[in-house]
Formats: C-alpha cells, structure tokens, sequence
C-alpha cells in the first residue's frame, strides 16, 4: 500500500487535495447495523470546520460530509463506506507564487524529492485539509465504539506557551480554543492575537482521553496498542511527537516512582497511561500530542527555488495562526481508528470477548 491506507481490520483510506474538487475517505471493515447518519458526521465535521473563529483560516469551507455508499436507512451495511466532503472555496491563485518556490516547514521539498513533481496549490495531498476525511472516518468508527462504551475525549492542553493547567471536560465544548481551563482561555486568545499582528504562527499541545476503555487491546510485538495510537496521531502532519501516560516525565523517574501500584482493587496510579506491554489495562489512555507552529507565515524566510537556487519567502493568503483548536477533532478521530481497529482484532483473540 502506498501510505494512504490505515487499519488492519477497520481499514480507512483517504483521498484528495487540497484545491482539488473533494477530499473524502472509503471504511471497508465497519460491522453492519452501526447506526450512523449524515448528521453525525457533520457534527464532527463542523467542530475542524475552518472559517468559524477570527484565529482560523478565513477559507471557508461548509464540508458537508455526504455518504455515497455502505449505508441503508441509518444502518451501515457492512460493506464499503465512501464518504464525499467536496471543496468550495478554493483560491488555487493565492498560490501562484509558491510554484516555484519550496515553503520553508511545508512538505513541498520533500514531496518535490519523492515525486518529481507536486501539487502547490495549497500543499496538495499534503494539506491539512485531508484531515476532513480522517474525522469524518472518526464519527463512524465512535458507532462502533458506542458499543463498547468508549469515549474519546480530547482538548487543548498548552496552546502558544499558555497551559491549561485545571481539567473540567465539560468545558471543552464551552469555548472556541477547546480549553479544558475556562480561566486561561483569554490568556490564549490574546496570545494567539499578538502572533497574528506580526504574521508569525505558534504550536501547542493537545490532550487524548479514553475513557471505558476494556482491558486486552494491543497485539504483541510489532503492532502493540501504543505503538498503533503513536502511529496514527504521528501521521497527522503538524504533529511532532506524542507521549502516553507520564511520557517523558517518566524519563525523570524511579522505578519506584514510575511504576503503578497494584490492589486488588486496582491501580493505585497511571504513570503507564492505561496501557502496559503495548495490551491495555482497562484504565484512561491518556495521550499527549506536540504540534508544531503552522509552517505557512507571512514573516520573510530563506529558501530554494526549483533550481535549487537562493531566494526568499513570505507567503501570503488564508491560514490559521496555530493548528489548535482545530486538530483537536482530527486526533480525537485517529484515536477512534486505533480503537474501533483493535476491538475487532480482540474479537478474533478470544472467543468469548464481547
């Protein structure tokens, strides 16, 4: 497979750029009798929608998600999902400019070094905006999930340098940044307003939990459960590392620090962040994501044109101050697969699992 394939089991694949006519993704693995409709996908749509807050990309985009296939009055049917999100507000000329040019932090050189040639228009393949197809792949997977009592959650945990150092989830989807601390949100919002007054771009971090989570996910040795939910938020491309439970805290620590006891009554702490030995353990999976500064700023840059020649950059057009909040959803989704992945691979490991 050539990379846009993910899932053993749950198998997702993505398709479309940027400035093309659509994005859109095909589910082939979905149990059939998931209750799913336009409506809750464009709920999860709407929340990475661009163009619904002054601190994202002006580019706006409706992305209704319509289903062409694999479901019949509400139900899926087992068989192959397609999913259509089409492409509205496209300015391919905002671009123009950057045909001959490498963005510095973009892909355009690497994809440029594979290829031989790449699509300029707005980063192409590369593109946020293949992340729509990811979160529509999201909401069907969480019908699956649904089953089993499963509950992502996801927020903005660091946003710009300001921490979001309290954690009420129910105030996440109070306010536009996706804060889990209502008292930092200003705090955020005044950040993100003085980088764009200066045309520059800041990074964060976003937080993953799962809640209900059974115990027994993973697969021994290659394909453990931390290394797939690693994988899987890594291939979102603002994403520069992950960390699960206490992650590099842990580098810090003792045995006797880091290790979480045992009771019969369970674990006295989550250092491991839910899961040990790459399996499970029935307790939150708590997940960290760095995301770096959105690479497309209108400071001026060094870089190469085609020829390898010096030259320099500024780029201009619509695009968002930082990637947060609206790569929130699209981790929150990646997370979805890993999971509704590997609930239907356990299925296969024990005959009596349900």
């Amino acid at each position: 497979m050539a990379g846009n394939t993910f899932g053993r089991n749950f198998v997702v694949t993505t398709w479309g750029e940027s400035h093309g006519p659509a994005v859109g993704v095909v589910i082939d693995g979905c149990p059939a009798g998931l209750e799913i409709s336009t409506e809750i996908i464009q709920a999860e749509l709407d929340r990475r929608r661009p163009g619904t807050s002054a601190h994202a990309t002006p580019r706006r985009e409706p992305d209704q998600g319509r289903i062409l296939s694999g479901v019949y009055q509400g139900r899926t049917l087992g068989t192959p999902i397609c999913i259509v999100i089409d492409n509205r507000d496209v300015r391919s000329g905002d671009y123009d400019d950057l045909a001959d040019k490498f963005r510095p932090g973009h892909a355009d050189l690497t994809y440029h070094l594979k290829y031989g040639l790449r699509d300029h228009r707005g980063g192409g393949r590369a593109s946020a905006r293949e992340t729509a197809a990811r979160v529509a792949a999201g909401a069907v997977a969480q019908a699956w999930l649904d089953k089993f009592g499963v509950n992502v959650l996801a927020c903005t945990r660091e946003l710009g340098g300001v921490e979001a150092t309290e954690t009420d989830w129910g105030a996440v989807v109070q306010n536009e940044l996706l804060s889990p601390d209502p008292s930092v949100v200003d705090k955020m919002k005044a950040r993100l307003a003085e980088v764009k007054r200066v045309g520059d771009s800041v990074g964060g971090v976003v937080e993953v939990l799962v809640r209900g989570c059974p115990a027994g996910l993973g697969e021994p040795v290659f394909d453990k459960l931390d290394a797939a939910l690693a994988q899987a938020i890594m291939s979102i491309g603002a994403i520069k590392s992950v960390e699960i439970g206490a992650g590099f805290r842990a580098a810090r620590l003792l045995g006797s620090e880091n290790n979480d006891p045992l009771t019969p009554d369970g674990f006295l702490g989550n250092n491991a962040g839910g899961i040990l030995g790459g399996i499970s353990t029935g307790q939150n999976i708590v997940i960290r994501a760095a995301v770096k500064p959105i690479a497309s700023i209108a400071v001026e840059q060094q870089t190469v044109d085609l020829n390898f020649q010096p030259t320099t950059i500024s780029v201009t057009g619509r695009h968002d101050v930082s990637a947060l909040p609206r790569i929130v959803p699209v981790c929150q989704a990646m997370v979805r697969l890993v999971l509704a992945d590997h609930l239907l691979r356990q299925r296969l490991a024990r005959v009596e699992f349900d």
